[in-house]
């Protein structure tokens, strides 16, 4: 069984192979931050440390969110499914600049 590594709470989750960051997060208290979970937002963003590889293919709404940022390993949470053992961190300004990005969307 995978592992997903939170290096922000420093929490080691066992995760079925397939299974969703966001949602084992949510479960076992990993303490993703989190809002919308339909890849919306941009509050889940989190950067692959290590294991990107580990990960499924990338989703429409994150290439819509994320951009040139997905070329850095960030990812959405929510949208994202582990095949293998990954490590994962947040900033909290930083999702609060991939949360603008939105508005700056809208508003243009």
């Amino acid at each position: 069984m995978p592992n997903i590594h939170l290096k922000n709470t420093n929490k080691t989750l066992e995760v079925e192979k397939d299974s969703n960051i966001l949602r084992n997060s949510l479960r076992y208290g990993g303490e993703v931050p989190n809002r919308c979970g339909g890849g919306y937002c941009g509050t889940c963003v989190v950067k692959i440390e290590e294991g990107s590889d580990n990960l499924d293919k990338v989703k429409p709404a994150e290439k819509k969110k994320l951009g040139e940022l997905l070329d850095d390993d960030y990812r959405l949470a929510c949208q994202t499914f582990v095949k293998g053992d990954v490590t994962l961190s947040w900033d909290e300004e930083f999702t609060k600049q991939v949360k603008r990005r939105k508005v700056q969307r809208v508003n243009s």
